[in-house]
């Protein structure tokens, strides 16, 4: 690890809360379907709805708002009524309007890393980029880093290029995140270095086997790594 000079860090559920907004939201449309379906039956289309949209759509709240409604038009065989309609829209604009608050302890682990000198700090997520741009300003957290990337995908040709544009060699790159899928196993197979950091909730098309490896730091809080890359805590 004494390589590393670009640290990446994944966004939602890393830097700033998400995933619980998320599920909050699918509660409320469960509910709100439910003159049509029982929740159970409404959330399990919705996770097809969604997977069979990822190739057009991509990731992130726009794609969950569109991913809403075409699920909520099929639950309701076409009665759903335009006020049902203007809900759904609502419950998505208000995901697109997610506060961004740093997760406790990240704010002061960043500022260390920075005031440190020794490694360029970017933000590497998935997602819409307006979206995530958002996000990230309301978060307080861009003077502490050098870029934001925003990638349709986290695949391992992504995490090639990130490496390409800030003039590194893959294991010169240490990926931090909450995703074992999208943060950790694509910077594994390159041969990077990773830090998984997992979150209390998980979304479900993130959910993959996880294992041990060389390169893979395990931690429980982002504060953990002021003591494996400063020395201190």
């Amino acid at each position: 690890m004494t390589d590393i000079s670009l640290i990446a860090f994944d966004a939602d559920d890393t830097l700033w809360e998400c995933q619980t907004y998320f599920e909050a939201v699918e509660k409320e449309y469960c509910e709100l379907l439910a003159s049509y379906a029982s929740a159970d039956e409404i959330s399990k289309a919705l996770f097809a709805t969604e997977t069979a949209n990822m190739p057009l759509f991509g990731y992130g709240s726009k794609a969950f708002m569109l991913s809403l409604l075409e699920n909520a038009t099929r639950v309701s065989d076409g009665l759903l009524t335009a006020e049902e309609v203007m809900k759904i829209i609502n419950l998505g604009k208000g995901l697109l309007q997610l506060p961004g608050k740093p997760i406790e302890g990240v704010e002061e682990t960043l500022k260390q890393l920075r005031n440190s000198g020794k490694y360029h700090l970017v933000v590497f997520t998935k997602g819409e980029l307006l979206d995530q741009e958002n996000k990230f300003d309301r978060s307080g957290l861009r003077p502490y880093f050098d870029d934001i990337v925003v990638v349709s995908d986290k695949t391992e040709e992504s995490y090639y290029r990130l490496c390409e544009q800030f003039g590194v060699k893959v294991d010169q790159l240490l990926m931090v995140g909450n995703s074992f899928r999208s943060d950790i196993e694509p910077v594994l197979k390159l041969g990077g270095w990773t830090a998984h950091i997992p979150f209390h909730t998980i979304w479900q098309h993130e959910v993959v086997d996880e294992y041990d490896h060389s390169h893979l730091l395990k931690l429980d809080e982002f504060t953990q790594l002021k003591g494996l890359l400063l020395g201190f805590y």
